[in-house]
């Protein structure tokens, strides 16, 4: 990664960004898509074949002496305490050595991690490298949101986030349907389904580096790390692409910029940029994290275990309620995705946020009560997640487009890390306790703590959201490079 050095430094402007923003939907936009957004996929694969295998992976025979408990408290805690490690550390170094070369560092870690999973021989092992494969994926969320929101147009970058953010709910769907083959002792050994569900990602993780070796680099990245010759001839390129395909000519691009180019931005200034220029959109991606990271883990990582102790689901069935589950969370962000963009982030954020925690306080009550079975359990869950599916989406684009360019992936690393960090590592230990007791207002306290911290979230959001809809990332927050902020707003930023 030495290349950085090589770049050349100077004063350039530019109609990089202009230019991106202006381009139609086309097929180069699409191969963006496919190469980046498909590892939430995987993700969501990952995350929910863990949960749904966790009673056969603690029942004798499975190949490793493992309780329920070490698998949706211990090993889920290190897998998001992986994922907050390799945020912060990946998340730095896609600011300083590029997005393209962290996404292709990151996808291999993830796929040599979840390989090793798969031969798991003793507990030890088994937490390791579940802590590796988070380490591998939190990085990816640091470096594919930040080359996604750096190369999708302004016009379509609020659902195209959304939506790839979203697909993490496709991989939970087939994770949840794999899970229910895979624990079919018919069909596998006790001690051998499990070990495939895992080999299977890394199949699909293969098969998405193949495509994403296709993707370049953010030219946003290159123009203001020394390399600007070279991405005015990738947008160029891109360009002539484009005109081809349409059979029309682009419109000139209406604005520059000029950059004072740098190799890199200290810790000391990300810090001072994210917390003394913009104290109110920090506290709006801390809320956004943690609230979304409680709703869902009040939820999810107890699925089974209600499923199976409340309404006597059998365990190779969960699967199926779950996929049920994870269909409504797609549906949401693909639904939802286009109203960022034209009624607008603030609205759109606090709405889904706060809605999806009042429905889930109301699915508490009904639980409370005793009038839900296994199935309106089931739909009640999907509705709320319909609605908390976009919000949290949207949490990840907030974070990604409402700083300086030059802190990008760092930013979204460090609100990642610190908000799933609250909810993903103390939300696992905590909800697996209250969700495997078999006590109903101990379940009720988990929802209700979920959607309390997710109804708190949507009303920080009222005051708090930016209006960045169809606004070019250089106009919500100006670059470090162009000159430093110097309010809460930031310059050239609406108001927050």
């Amino acid at each position: 990664m030495s290349s950085i050095s090589d770049a050349e430094t100077g004063t350039v402007t530019t109609k990089v960004p202009a230019r991106l923003d202006r381009l139609p939907w086309s097929r180069w936009h699409w191969m963006i898509v496919i190469g980046l957004g498909t590892v939430w996929i995987l993700d969501g694969l990952e995350v929910t074949v863990v949960g749904n295998i966790a009673s056969r992976l603690s029942e004798e025979g499975s190949g490793l002496p493992i309780t329920d408990a070490q698998v949706t408290g211990m090993a889920a805690a290190l897998y998001v305490a992986g994922a907050c490690s390799g945020a912060l550390f990946f998340g730095w170094l896609t600011d300083r050595y590029g997005r393209k070369k962290l996404f292709l560092v990151t996808l291999a870690v993830y796929l040599a991690a979840t390989a090793l999973t798969a031969v798991s021989f003793s507990v030890w092992w088994f937490f390791l490298f579940r802590f590796l494969t988070g380490f591998g994926i939190g990085g990816e969320y640091a470096a594919i949101n930040s080359a996604i929101d750096e190369l999708i147009p302004s016009k379509y970058r609020g659902r195209v986030d959304l939506i790839i953010n979203g697909s993490y709910w496709l991989g939970a769907m087939g994770g949840a349907l794999l899970s229910v083959v895979a624990l079919d002792t018919d069909i596998f050994a006790i001690n051998v389904g499990w070990r495939l569900t895992f080999a299977l990602g890394v199949v699909l993780g293969l098969v998405i580096l193949l495509v994403r070796r296709h993707v370049p680099e953010s030219p946003r990245w290159m123009f203001i790390h020394g390399r600007s010759e070279k991405a005015e001839q990738l947008v160029g390129d891109v360009e002539r692409e484009i005109e081809q395909e349409k059979g029309e000519r682009l419109p000139e691009p209406e604005t520059a910029i000029t950059i004072h180019q740098r190799r890199s931005v200290g810790f000391v200034e990300i810090a001072r940029t994210l917390f003394r220029a913009y104290p109110k959109r920090a506290t709006l991606g801390f809320a956004l994290f943690i609230g979304q990271a409680f709703l869902y883990n009040a939820i999810t990582f107890g699925f089974g275990s209600i499923l199976v102790r409340f309404f006597d689901v059998s365990s190779g069935s969960t699967g199926y309620f779950f996929a049920v589950i994870a269909f409504g969370n797609f549906l949401g962000p693909l639904l939802l995705g286009r109203l960022f963009d034209t009624v607008g982030r603030r609205p759109m954020i606090a709405g889904t946020y706060i809605l999806s925690g009042l429905l889930l306080f109301g699915t508490a009550w009904l639980f409370g009560a005793g009038v839900l079975n296994a199935t309106t359990m089931t739909l009640c869950w999907c509705v709320v997640l319909f609605f908390a599916s976009a919000g949290a989406s949207s949490a990840y684009l907030t974070v990604s487009e409402i700083f300086p360019m030059e802190t990008r992936a760092m930013a979204i690393a460090f609100f990642y890390a610190i908000g799933t960090a609250a909810g993903g590592i103390s939300g696992p230990l905590l909800f697996a306790e209250l969700t495997e007791s078999g006590v109903v207002a101990d379940a009720v306290l988990a929802f209700c703590v979920g959607a309390g911290l997710m109804v708190a979230a949507g009303l920080v959001a009222v005051f708090f959201a930016v209006a960045a809809e169809r606004k070019s990332l250089e106009d919500i927050a100006t670059p470090l490079s162009v000159a430093a902020a110097k309010d809460d707003d930031g310059p050239g930023a609406p108001a927050a």
